[in-house]
C-alpha cells in the first residue's frame, strides 16, 4: 500500500494542465504503480475520485468508484472503478443540475457548484484500449469534477455563488438535508 500526499489547493501542479500519457506507458510497471498510489490514496482520504495531479503527478489520468458507503455521497449510485487516461469531454445536454461538491485537494470547503447534467467522455482505459461513456445525473458531475483537475481547474473556480460556500461542519449543520438543486 503506498498512499500519497493529496496537495492542497495553492500547489502550481493543481493549476497545470496535466501532461497526456503516450500509449506505450500505460502498461508499464511505473504507471501501474501510480494507478495503485492513487487508488491507496483515494481509498485511505475516503474520496470518490481522485487524479494524478491531486498527488503531485502530471499526467492525464483519473480514478472513480463510488461505493454504497460513501461517507460523503451515501445516496449516490454506486460505480465500477473506472480509469480514465487522456479524457475529452463533449457536453450533451447543457441544461445544469447542482450538488455540493468537496474535494481532497480543497479540505473541510463544500460548495454548491452548476455543470451539465450528460456528458460523453472519450478516453483510454486501464488496458489502452478506446472507451467512450454517456453519463448523466451525479456521476457526470464526479467525472467533471475529476476531470477539472487534468486541466487545471479546481471546483472553487466553477462557483457561481459564494454564499453557497462553506466549511465541512457548517454544510452538514445548514445545507445537507437541504434541496440542494435549488
Amino acid at each position: 500500500m503506498a498512499v500519497k500526499e493529496v496537495i492542497r489547493m495553492g500547489h502550481p501542479v493543481l493549476r497545470k494542465v496535466a501532461e497526456t500519457v503516450k500509449p506505450e506507458e500505460i502498461q508499464t510497471k511505473e504507471f501501474k504503480q501510480l494507478l495503485q498510489d492513487m487508488l491507496d490514496t483515494m481509498k485511505e482520504q475516503k474520496g470518490i475520485g481522485i487524479a494524478a495531479p491531486q498527488i503531485a503527478v502530471s499526467k492525464q489520468v483519473a480514478l472513480i468508484e463510488i461505493l454504497s458507503q460513501s461517507e460523503r455521497y451515501p445516496e449516490a449510485e454506486e460505480s465500477e472503478l473506472l480509469v480514465i487516461i487522456n479524457p475529452v469531454l463533449t457536453t450533451l445536454d447543457e441544461t445544469t443540475q447542482g450538488f455540493w461538491e468537496g474535494c481532497l485537494s480543497v479540505p473541510f470547503l463544500r460548495g454548491f457548484v452548476e455543470r451539465p447534467r450528460k456528458i460523453k467522455v472519450d478516453f483510454l482505459d486501464i488496458n489502452g484500449n478506446a472507451q467512450s461513456l454517456e453519463i448523466e445525473g451525479f456521476l457526470a458531475t464526479v467525472f467533471q469534477h475529476e476531470l477539472d483537475h487534468l486541466f487545471g481547474k479546481l471546483y472553487v473556480d466553477r462557483i457561481t455563488d459564494t454564499t453557497k460556500l462553506a466549511y465541512q461542519e457548517e454544510y452538514i449543520q445548514f445545507h445537507e438535508n437541504n434541496d440542494v438543486t435549488e
